[in-house]
């Protein structure tokens, strides 16, 4: 099968999981004899084309090179990507299905799709803005976005999910025709996930040699809930003295994380890394006695998976995609999202019961190994792929965005 990735992440340029998923599942796919190309940008003024693992990669340069990354110019930040990207991909010969990643690409995929003569287009919703902001949107970029998403959705010809807490998020809010969307699980590839024991010991020495050591790993923006994990803290350090906690990762809400952490006078206790070099972050995650994911927001929740792909007791918020994979007391310790004073309980636990949470840990990464690997995750994308080309073609888009309010629950029935 000819199939062509639209994808504004791809490694090197790592915003968060969708990159490193879309390389995961396309050298999968290759490996399975599909001819696999992915479309991607490049902030360098050239554009690129290479080969990675079996996978073509074409990296499109932006049109025009300089415009700011921010809110006031993310429309045409992302206009410009995929004006470049559908420069980059008309030059290429005829495929079978053309498969989006997220709203970012909506434009550049459904052009290219028409102009490359794809069979069939596929979009997997890896977010939606309406989740991000708990259920509603709060300005114009917001409905904007929306409203791309819902076109994405609605004129593709299947749709993938990363998990049944986004298949329902996706019909609540897009209304998509009966069957349109599947479900297949963002994957883990253990060989790639390890730790060696000199880094599992620098990160120990660094951060926590005398004590309990936390970590979290991911973006810091409000939805990743690294807040209230730092609300916990004070109430955790009464309770188990010397107690240490790592928050690794960038984003928006950095140096709002810093200032609350001295605002709670807890400057010794907690260090901020940044992003990590890969073998650093293995390691830290490896060395950690408990690895926290408080999101309040979180449709599949990569960070577990890598977790326990390292052997890290798991300490989760009841949140989204988290709890398909953490199941309390069977694969790790959970808590309601949002409360400082049960994510401390959760975690207290945790580090009272090691033999327990050796235990936990273990169970996750068997539960890894048996659902969560790559080939089978191509194999089931592959298989929407082939329910997609041979599903009748229908009308593209008939229906407006319904632009939610306050009041939609996207958290359950």
């Amino acid at each position: 099968m000819r199939v062509l990735h639209v994808s504004w992440e791809y490694p090197p340029i790592v915003y968060g999981g969708l990159g490193r998923h879309v390389q995961a599942l396309t050298r999968a796919q290759a490996d399975r004899g599909d001819e696999v190309t992915v479309l991607t940008q490049t902030a360098d003024a050239q554009g690129e084309r290479l080969d990675d693992d079996g996978v073509r990669v074409i990296r499109a340069p932006h049109d025009p090179p300089d415009l700011p990354f921010g809110e006031e110019t993310l429309l045409a930040w992302v206009l410009s990507m995929q004006t470049a990207m559908i420069r980059e991909g008309s030059a290429l010969g005829p495929v079978d299905v053309v498969h989006a990643h997220d709203w970012v690409t909506a434009h550049a995929a459904m052009t290219l799709r028409d102009i490359v003569g794809a069979r069939a287009l596929v979009a997997t919703i890896h977010a939606t803005e309406a989740g991000r902001h708990q259920g509603w949107l709060p300005g114009p970029l917001s409905d904007a976005i929306h409203s791309i998403e819902h076109w994405l959705v609605q004129g593709s010809d299947r749709v993938i999910a990363c998990s049944h807490y986004m298949l329902d998020q996706i019909e609540r809010l897009f209304d998509p025709p009966r069957d349109h969307v599947s479900v297949v699980a963002n994957g883990i590839d253990l060989e790639r996930w390890r730790a060696t024991p000199e880094f599992t010991r620098r990160a120990r020495g660094a951060h926590a040699p005398d004590g309990p050591l936390v970590v979290f790993v991911g973006r810091l923006e409000w939805e990743k809930g690294a807040h209230t994990l730092i609300d916990a803290l004070p109430r955790l350090r009464r309770r188990i003295p010397g107690l240490r906690a790592v928050i690794a990762g960038r984003g928006g809400h950095g140096e709002e994380l810093e200032r609350q952490v001295r605002a709670r006078r807890l400057g010794r206790a907690v260090d901020f890394v940044g992003w990590l070099p890969e073998q650093e972050l293995h390691g830290l995650i490896s060395a950690a006695d408990a690895l926290v994911i408080p999101s309040i927001y979180e449709p599949f929740g990569l960070v577990a998976l890598e977790g326990a792909a390292l052997g890290a007791p798991l300490v989760v918020a009841r949140s989204g995609g988290l709890v398909e994979f953490v199941e309390d007391g069977i694969t790790g310790r959970t808590c309601e999202p949002g409360d400082p004073a049960d994510l401390a309980d959760a975690i207290a636990r945790a580090l009272d019961d090691a033999e327990g949470s050796a235990r936990m840990a273990e169970a996750a990464r068997t539960l890894l190994r048996e659902s969560y690997g790559w080939p089978l995750l191509a194999t089931q994308t592959d298989e929407v792929y082939a329910r997609a080309l041979t599903a009748p073609r229908e009308p593209r888009l008939t229906t407006h965005p319904r632009i939610p309010e306050r009041s939609v629950n996207l958290l359950g029935p």
